[in-house]
């Protein structure tokens, strides 16, 4: 009896398209990435700790000796570092310092995720459908590039002196970013992730959440980096604009005080906490995340 054998059916391959290549490109060099253990504190504080205090001690070096020398002979414009420092002191000793901070934190960090909530679906949109595309896309980047004091008097009219003009404010500062980003980020996702994902049945939202997400991390991430600075710059010009004993003191506020006080210790230390606040955000948040998601992809190898 003559034994039969299943004959398998071979499809022609198809060839490999310059994006595909790309693609595998992409893959080969997060396996060449070298897994290293955990960095030495000796390392890390030689590394990334040393680097910003000494530009930190130079600038105040530099400040200490303008007003020592009377280069700059005038504290009405430029106070001696022992000043910024007596106004902190005296800040502090009244326990309003952490509620300066507090206040213009919280509401930064709330309105961002208000514009997260929104900016991401809306760049979804943009990026997948090519008649919202064209339709909003200019808008967007049109919106990105305006300043984000414009949208203050306008907030003000529309809502009144309150915590919803701050969010709208910091909304319209903030979503065109996250949107934008997130649309880059969706651009650069190579063709054949897209055709695996579909062959396995990764299509509609499964696809979004599976391939395309995913994939476009390194430019969504950018996006919400420059999202938070957006979001921190528009806060900071309406509290700076908009003035009101049930809005509280924020570090806008404090500067816009220091102004009206005309005490240049003031103003320099509103100065100081939105720059150190901003780069604090930065350090504990956006920076872990984003070396994280390109070392996960082979683009930030360590050496």
């Amino acid at each position: 009896m003559a034994r039969t054998e299943p004959t398998a059916t071979v499809e022609a391959a198809e060839p490999l398209t310059k994006d595909d290549l790309a693609g595998l490109e992409a893959g080969l060099d997060a396996l060449d990435t070298v897994q290293t253990g955990r960095v030495p504190l000796r390392r890390t504080l030689r590394e990334k700790v040393l680097p910003p205090l000494t530009a930190v001690v130079v600038v105040i070096v530099i400040w200490q000796a303008l007003v020592s020398f009377k280069v700059v002979d005038d504290p009405t414009k430029l106070p001696a570092p022992s000043a910024v420092w007596d106004e902190l002191q005296d800040a502090w000793l009244k326990g309003d310092l952490l509620g300066y901070i507090w206040t213009s934190v919280s509401r930064g960090l709330l309105g961002f995720l208000f514009a997260l909530v929104i900016g991401t679906p809306l760049g979804l949109l943009v990026a997948r459908v090519k008649f919202v595309r064209a339709a909003i896309g200019p808008i967007l980047s049109g919106l990105q590039s305006l300043p984000s004091v414009a949208w203050v008097p306008p907030a003000v009219l529309w809502l009144g002196l309150n915590n919803s003009m701050m969010y709208a404010v910091i909304l319209l500062g903030a979503v065109p970013s996250i949107a934008n980003g997130l649309v880059s980020g969706v651009d650069q996702v190579p063709p054949l992730f897209l055709r695996a994902g579909r062959t396995l049945g990764a299509t509609g939202v499964r696809g979004l959440w599976h391939i395309v997400l995913p994939a476009s991390l390194p430019g969504y991430l950018a996006g919400l980096k420059q999202g938070w600075a957006f979001s921190w710059r528009s806060l900071m010009a309406a509290e700076i604009i908009a003035s009101s004993p049930d809005l509280g003191i924020g570090l806008g506020q404090l500067l816009e005080n220091g102004r009206n006080a005309s005490s240049m210790p003031m103003v320099f230390l509103a100065i100081l906490l939105i720059l150190i606040v901003g780069v604090v955000i930065d350090l504990l948040i956006f920076s872990p995340l984003e070396r994280r998601v390109l070392r996960s992809r082979g683009l930030l190898v360590k050496n």
